[in-house]
């Protein structure tokens, strides 16, 4: 009897050995390291405070809601005065991940991110200086950036950090599709691993590959048959004035993606099987059939991984000093 337990463990551990992580164009996502958890609890603060917007309504999470896969999922994000957004909301989950940050790229890391809504009129309407100046009124506040950065007076650096440090603990590992690239082949039907392969022979994986399967370089979009849109957005022609840039966006990575509809730069498209279809037919030439774009549909499904999971944080109250929000100013 014992040498049948020893001979069974033996026989589990060595099934366990075989299964071995897949060579595969996308690589599965490990959860993020924490090294400075009083910094993520400040940043986690500072995300979800509206007070960093000049009406005092609209916070980080406003636009990047983490109950809605990170983004908002309008085409465009209602701002200061219920302006309309000039373009769609990317998602915050596994934005650590991406070489740049914005559709265009123009925030080279997610400290620099977080300060451009801020500022932005469209958006938090705000100004750095007067976001400094609210969140140096509250004594929590002040008593936390003190602790955590060392230093004497609370400055626009020290509250992007934290917002970026909170923001890079916002991966999503251990998607079906991860356990399958560990090697469980149990982890995703027959049906997704069809769409899996349709995914790599019809060429997706060109643009769509790596940790965050996107996020990794710029295309150009409408690369066979012209993108048409309402949208004024250039992508990085924007930036560079060159026309050779006109319609390059950041690739989006597709982590997540059932969650974060509607799809592309203007959000023109609800449908994630729309979006197979379109991308498949301006970026690749290709006219996909029905029963592909359902089995490609089925294998983006298995990319929706564990979401964030905390508890909300409490947020310092204002106080006599802590300058009133004006939620309906004219400007």
């Amino acid at each position: 009897m014992k040498k049948l337990t020893v001979l069974a463990l033996s026989i589990s551990f060595s099934a366990a050995a075989m299964a071995a992580p897949r060579n595969e164009p996308i690589q599965p996502i490990e959860p993020a390291p924490v090294t400075d958890q009083a910094k993520v609890e400040l940043g986690k603060q500072l995300f979800f405070d509206p007070r960093l917007s000049k009406s005092g309504f609209i916070s980080c999470n406003s636009c990047h809601n983490l109950s809605m896969g990170g983004s908002d999922n309008l085409p465009t994000s209602i701002g200061h005065n219920w302006q309309e957004g000039p373009i769609n909301s990317p998602t915050v989950l596994n934005s650590s991940l991406n070489l740049a940050q914005f559709w265009d790229g123009r925030a080279g890391d997610l400290q620099e991110q977080a300060g451009g809504p801020i500022e932005n009129p469209m958006e938090m309407g705000f100004t750095h200086d007067l976001a400094v100046g609210v969140i140096a009124s509250i004594p929590q506040y002040v008593e936390s950036i003190k602790s955590v950065y060392k230093v004497d007076k609370v400055s626009i650096n020290e509250i992007t950090d934290a917002i970026a440090e909170f923001e890079k603990t916002l991966v999503t590992p251990n998607a079906r599709f991860d356990k399958w690239l560990k090697g469980d082949d149990k982890a995703i039907t027959a049906y997704e691993l069809e769409g899996y392969e349709l995914f790599k022979s019809v060429g997706c994986t060109a643009c769509h590959n790596g940790v965050n399967i996107g996020g990794n370089s710029f295309q150009k979009m409408g690369l066979y048959e012209e993108y048409v849109t309402n949208n004024p957005a250039e992508g990085v022609a924007g930036l560079s004035g060159e026309d050779a840039d006109r319609f390059k966006f950041k690739v989006p990575t597709l982590r997540n993606v059932e969650l974060t509809y509607p799809y592309f730069h203007d959000g023109a498209y609800w449908k994630l099987e729309e979006a197979v279809d379109v991308m498949a037919r301006l970026q690749l030439g290709r006219k996909l059939e029905k029963d592909e774009i359902g089995k490609i549909t089925a294998f983006l499904k298995t990319l929706t991984g564990e979401q964030p999971s905390f508890q909300l944080p409490m947020l310092p109250p204002s106080n006599n000093n802590t300058p009133i929000p004006v939620p309906f100013a004219k400007k």
